[in-house]
């Protein structure tokens, strides 16, 4: 009776209460764990053997706690991760491969898909969209903007001479992105206090972002295209902004989305990588046009 005196103290219960848990657990497995005199209590066979699984399994769930709490503390394990075909090929990809480097016990899972994937329904956990996303249940994180601007080549602009107008733009042959949602030849501009839109004169139509560009520099035509599609091109000559001074519209910011707040840290870890890599206040894409905070604002 001093046995359950001790634990009753223990557990700040009554005796009685410890009495009636054990007898209820011996009603319950059919089985006796206790024996029990006026003057001692010691554990049956049975009563040991419990006593044993029961340590075995605290100690299972201690570490399966711990093992949880390390999901929040250590990045590990699966990071699967959605995005667009040329952002995935240019931006996630060097960043994920340098992630994993630094963090060996996550391992990545790079889809690029050109549609609006289902992250729950398919299972991911980050997915990198182009312009704000519309399902409100997602948690958004803004990686960077991206602008957008019309080059030329040069050799464009020796056959055709160098567009003042919009008039002159429209005249000029243009190369665009197409898609079977998307017509890339429409493009809108602000002209003074409202919105206005031009239409290119399209001669080639790629649903690849490198192949529309590919066009313009092989100077098929002029392209209105991302910044950050913009590499080396025109820092090498092979392209040049034109119509600087029109007042473009916005294509829409990157973002990162994930399915919940609480996501582990390898997912927070991941996205807070991708913005050094990119670059939150100056895309790094931006740094490699010359002087374009002066330009299409």
């Amino acid at each position: 009776m001093e046995t359950f005196t001790k634990v009753a103290e223990h557990r700040n219960v009554d005796r009685s209460v410890i009495s009636k848990q054990i007898t209820r657990l011996e009603d319950e497995l059919d089985v006796r764990l206790l024996n029990r005199t006026t003057r001692s209590i010691s554990l049956t066979a049975a009563g040991a053997e419990m006593v044993k699984q029961a340590k075995q399994l605290r100690s299972l769930l201690s570490d399966t706690k711990r093992l949880a709490q390390n999901y929040h503390t250590e990045p590990r394990g699966l990071l699967r991760i959605t995005c667009p075909s040329y952002l995935g090929r240019h931006y996630i990809h060097a960043a994920a491969v340098a992630f994993q480097k630094e963090y060996p016990d996550v391992e990545i899972e790079l889809r690029l898909e050109d549609r609006l994937v289902d992250l729950v329904g398919e299972g991911y956990d980050i997915g990198f969209r182009l312009g704000k996303p519309k399902d409100s249940s997602l948690i958004t994180t803004k990686i960077a903007r991206n602008r957008m601007l019309l080059v030329a080549a040069p050799s464009l602009l020796d056959k055709h001479g160098t567009p003042k107008t919009i008039f002159d733009v429209e005249r000029l042959p243009a190369a665009i992105f197409s898609t079977s949602g998307i017509q890339g030849d429409r493009i809108k501009y602000s002209d003074g206090a409202k919105d206005a839109h031009f239409k290119l004169n399209t001669v080639y139509k790629s649903n690849e972002d490198e192949l529309y560009l590919k066009a313009a520099i092989d100077g098929v035509g002029i392209a209105c295209v991302l910044a950050y599609m913009i590499h080396d091109e025109i820092l090498d000559g092979k392209l040049v902004p034109i119509m600087t001074d029109l007042k473009l519209a916005d294509f829409g910011e990157c973002y990162a989305v994930y399915p919940h707040k609480e996501a582990p840290i390898k997912t927070k870890l991941f996205i807070r990588y991708l913005k050094e890599h990119i670059g939150s206040s100056v895309p790094i894409w931006e740094k490699r046009i010359p002087n374009f905070d002066q330009m299409y604002i």
